[in-house]
């Protein structure tokens, strides 16, 4: 399990909303059930989207046989098994670096510290942005390289 770092209060009727990003990436809609999971001695709870007793894949109640975690049909199974429906995925296309002579001649992050040094001294009083635009980095390259000095 992964901890997503949201927290939701309890309302006082014991209600708590679900994140939208939480429930998009689930698939789940307003209106649909949800079954809950409970592990009294180390304080967990979880839900997942309920499905029923019916196929994963069709959603057929006929002929089930229960695999991983999730119920599927003989007719998916021998789909499955003589790779009927299924498609390969497209390999994504990596594309080049649109200004590849930035990527060639990055300078190292002791050089940058000891050009931002410079920068610093010669301007004490100029902004993150300004040392940034300068040395042609961005501004959080910049507070990267002040963790440095």
């Amino acid at each position: 399990m992964k901890n997503t770092g949201m927290t939701r209060p309890l309302d006082t009727l014991g209600r708590i909303v679900i994140p939208k990003e939480m429930r998009t990436s689930m698939g789940i809609q307003a209106g649909e059930s949800l079954e809950f999971y409970l592990d009294v001695e180390t304080g967990l709870l979880s839900m997942r989207k309920y499905i029923g007793v019916c196929c994963h894949l069709c959603y057929s109640v006929r002929d089930l046989s229960y695999f991983r975690g999730s119920f599927l049909c003989k007719q998916c199974i021998n789909d499955l098994k003589g790779n009927i429906g299924v498609s390969q995925m497209p390999v994504p296309v990596i594309k080049e670096p649109a200004c590849k002579e930035k990527s060639v001649h990055r300078l190292s992050s002791q050089h940058l510290v000891e050009k931002l040094r410079r920068l610093m001294r010669e301007h004490p009083n100029a902004k993150q942005g300004e040392y940034a635009e300068r040395l042609g980095v961005s501004q959080g390259r910049i507070s990267q390289l002040k963790k440095l000095l």
